[in-house]
């Protein structure tokens, strides 16, 4: 397991329902230094990790441990003629190849996250899951963890055919990543865009909807009402907006309502910028989503105070800010945190789906003219 938060627990509580356990390399090694006893998978398989890491499980003494049906006679057998001990629980943390990726990591070193023994574990265990628990993800340690103490370490088909959706969610997406970065966005297209999260409803009230994505990953909600769909889609127009006036000296804030400019600026101050974005269509303005890339101090904050608005999104507010805009108890203040955009954009169109470029990738449109470092200023309606 690449990761190791939030794993001692569960050794502990394994170790006190007398569970045998088996792991490998720095895994074995954390155990061992918990004080609880583990035998290496090379002790099972008698083979050593070879080839600098690359085979350390692929042997059919674990699989054949995974895979035995316990109902199936013939396999019992076959599993008491080879001496392999029936496996339980499996759990993994895949090597974190997107994350390696997004850190602009060397190909050999992209490469060499691709996991192979993690992923086909995981595949074994989700395909036995009558017999079998499997724990893909570092994210699914508590709800193990949960079940174990609950249980007193038994699981129920459902549970276990529910971790097995899961798991196999997570080697879809796992592929499709790797996918996307051998093929560059010139293959057909792969799209896994993570966790799932149910929305109040969709863009109308009778509709469902959800978020897929690491909404937390992008934002902090420091205030307010959950974000609803409609939301999300203001601040995917909101934010492309900004990270456009970006690209202009000077600090950038935009107003916009149903996916629409109302007003945006450019100055040399957040509050300046503020005053001039509201300035280029006040009543529009009603109702809105604010978006800057600066802090917000209290002097900002008392100005937008005066007006009514949906959500505002910033890198960081100043002291005294905050305490001035939670006064609306609904009010949705959201944090900006670094975060890189998708570079595709999709939408479904007739009995597939359409696909474009992001437009970002130093192609931003240019809202002045070379030179002009006086600020822009976009006014529209509804």
């Amino acid at each position: 397991m690449f990761h190791k938060d939030g794993l001692e627990p569960i050794v502990r509580e394994l170790h006190r329902l007398g569970v045998h356990l088996y792991s490998t390399g720095g895994t074995q090694e954390f155990i061992e230094g918990l004080g609880v006893k583990v035998t290496p998978v090379e002790d099972l398989t008698t083979y050593p990790s070879i080839l600098g890491g690359r085979v350390k499980t692929l042997h059919p003494k674990v699989f054949g441990g995974i895979l035995g049906r316990r109902d199936l006679d013939s396999d019992v057998a076959q599993l008491e003629e080879y001496h392999i001990p029936p496996i339980d629980l499996v759990i993994v943390d895949l090597y974190p190849f997107e994350a390696t990726v997004a850190k602009g990591g060397s190909e050999e070193a992209i490469i060499e996250k691709i996991d192979i023994g993690g992923i086909s574990l995981i595949r074994a265990a989700a395909k036995n899951h009558r017999d079998v628990v499997i724990i893909a993800a570092q994210a699914q340690y508590a709800e193990l963890l949960r079940m174990l103490k609950e249980q007193d370490g038994a699981t129920t088909l459902d549970q276990r055919r529910s971790l097995a959706a899961t798991a196999f969610g997570v080697s879809s997406h796992y592929d499709g990543a790797i996918h996307n970065w051998f093929t560059q966005g010139e293959g057909d297209l792969r799209l896994s865009a993570g966790p799932t999260t149910v929305l109040r409803y969709g863009e109308n009230p009778h509709q469902q909807g959800a978020f897929h994505g690491n909404l937390r990953g992008m934002f902090t909600q420091l205030n307010g009402k959950e974000l609803s769909y409609n939301n999300l889609l203001d601040l995917d127009a909101a934010v492309e907006l900004i990270d456009d006036l970006a690209t202009i000296k000077g600090v950038p804030f935009a107003i916009l309502k149903h996916n629409n400019a109302c007003g945006a600026a450019v100055r040399p101050t957040v509050k300046e910028a503020w005053d001039a974005a509201l300035e280029a269509d006040p009543v529009s303005a009603f109702g809105g989503v604010l978006i800057t890339t600066a802090r917000i101090d209290k002097a900002t904050a008392e100005a937008i105070d005066t007006i009514f608005f949906e959500i505002i999104a910033a890198p960081g507010y100043e002291a005294g800010a905050l305490d001035v805009l939670k006064k609306k108890k609904n009010r949705m203040i959201l944090e900006r945190k670094p975060a890189d955009r998708s570079k595709v954009k999709v939408r479904t169109a007739l009995n597939g789906v359409l696909t474009e470029d992001c437009g970002h990738c130093g192609c931003q449109r240019r809202l002045h003219a070379p030179g002009d470092d006086k600020g822009t200023e976009r006014a529209g309606g509804q």
